[in-house]
């Protein structure tokens, strides 16, 4: 099956006195999806929004809300989400002890399910999981802090991932956060991912569609 490319920006890098308009910036940009992490302090330092900023957002934009959960109890978190407007929600295998049983939870409430890993996690943690994935999002600097540098060696998670997909015949999208910029789209590339989320990178550029079309050309 061939994979739409797909660009992510991530709200964690704007400006939140001026959320409006950077929804209206990136409606216009061609990017395709919004992507939300949300950080509860525990499972990462920082603590950054909960479900009413999606629900706030949602009537801006019609874009797919991507919603990726960096926090210790994401069980307690998931119907929130849903009943903001989240299309896809995502959680950390690490900090899920039933994460079949979330993933399940998830997509019976009409929404995808996606799981993610960090850095230190390995692909084999979550092969039994893949058959109940929509997205799997790999990590590549370790969750927290926008504007982080790529750590180049977790691309090969996403080839890993790629391999299982084709021969076991799953449907599952690729996504990767963390370092995604220009300077390194030329390594993204050689692997392929099919989701791009991109934050500081995004934000700052100039011109948000031309940095866009950069990514999925």
């Amino acid at each position: 099956m061939k994979y739409k490319k797909i660009v992510a920006p991530s709200i964690l890098s704007a400006n939140f006195s001026k959320m409006d308009r950077e929804i209206d910036e990136i409606n216009k940009s061609g990017a395709q999806w919004i992507h939300f992490d949300v950080m509860d302090g525990s499972f990462v330092p920082p603590i950054t929004f909960g479900d009413k900023m999606l629900k706030d957002l949602k009537p801006l934009s019609g874009l797919v809300m991507d919603v990726h959960l960096m926090v210790e109890h994401p069980q307690t978190q998931v119907k929130s989400f849903i009943e903001a407007g989240a299309d896809y929600l995502t959680f950390h295998v690490e900090v899920c002890r039933h994460s079949h049983g979330l993933l399940t939870t998830i997509r019976e409430c009409g929404c995808k399910a996606g799981i993610s890993i960090v850095p230190s996690t390995p692909i084999d943690s979550i092969r039994e999981l893949l058959p109940f994935c929509d997205l799997v999002l790999v990590m590549t600097v370790n969750p927290g802090f926008g504007g982080q540098k790529m750590i180049s060696s977790m691309l090969k998670k996403v080839q890993s991932l790629q391999k299982i997909r084709e021969e076991e015949f799953l449907d599952f999208l690729i996504s990767i956060d963390g370092g995604v910029n220009l300077n390194t789209l030329a390594q993204v590339k050689e692997v392929g991912p099919d989701v791009l989320v991109t934050g500081s990178a995004f934000f700052s550029a100039e011109d948000k569609g031309q940095f866009v079309e950069k990514l999925l050309q």
